[in-house]
């Protein structure tokens, strides 16, 4: 008789290991395959950084590591306020303005992908938050900005940009405002 039990007993812990292995597995493909939560953000790389000022719509200077350095954004491209051609291209002066109003709205910090963290210019090479939103997915997301300078493996927030960008697109927002104004090789040059 005890040994029916010890077996019944047996049986039922190896379904509860089984069960509970299943769910541990089950978690994990649902943690590290969700889409849904792309943009939530793993804050462990995030380095709090002081801003000194706004150069232009994807580029600032802040103080790291006691140093003033210049930061040029990873992933996206907004227009210039001193274009060789054009002098401002549209909406240069907005997305300067509203990348200096999101920078002076908080907390600023920057994160390192997993590539270069400089360019050739010697300039850091990050993703921009404020107080933990993405000043890059802000900017996108108004249509102040194009996806751009997509460099492996400095694309950890590539599929969530792109996306942002296609609905800034698709209604037609600041830049894509303007037909034919965002080429893949960046702002065209518009007659005034």
């Amino acid at each position: 008789m005890n040994h029916k039990n010890d077996t019944g007993t047996s049986r039922k812990g190896k379904r509860s290991l089984t069960s509970i292995l299943a769910m541990i597995v089950i978690a994990a493909v649902i943690y590290f395959f969700n889409l849904e939560d792309i943009d939530e953000v793993d804050r462990t790389g995030f380095i709090p950084v002081e801003l000194v000022h706004t150069i232009d719509g994807d580029t600032i200077k802040i103080l790291y590591e006691g140093k003033e350095r210049n930061v040029r954004y990873l992933l996206i491209d907004t227009p210039e306020l001193d274009h060789k051609q054009s002098n401002h291209q549209p909406f240069a002066e907005e997305a300067t303005k509203r990348n200096d109003e999101l920078l002076r709205s908080g907390n600023v910090e920057i994160e390192f992908d997993v590539g270069d963290s400089e360019d050739k210019y010697g300039r850091l090479l990050a993703y921009v938050y404020v107080d933990g939103e993405s000043v890059q997915q802000t900017l996108l997301e108004e249509g102040l900005a194009r996806v751009a300078y997509v460099f492996e493996p400095n694309t950890k927030y590539i599929d969530m940009f792109k996306e942002t960008e296609a609905k800034a697109e698709s209604a037609g927002l600041g830049v894509w405002s303007i037909e034919g104004y965002v080429t893949n090789r960046g702002f065209k040059s518009i007659a005034n």
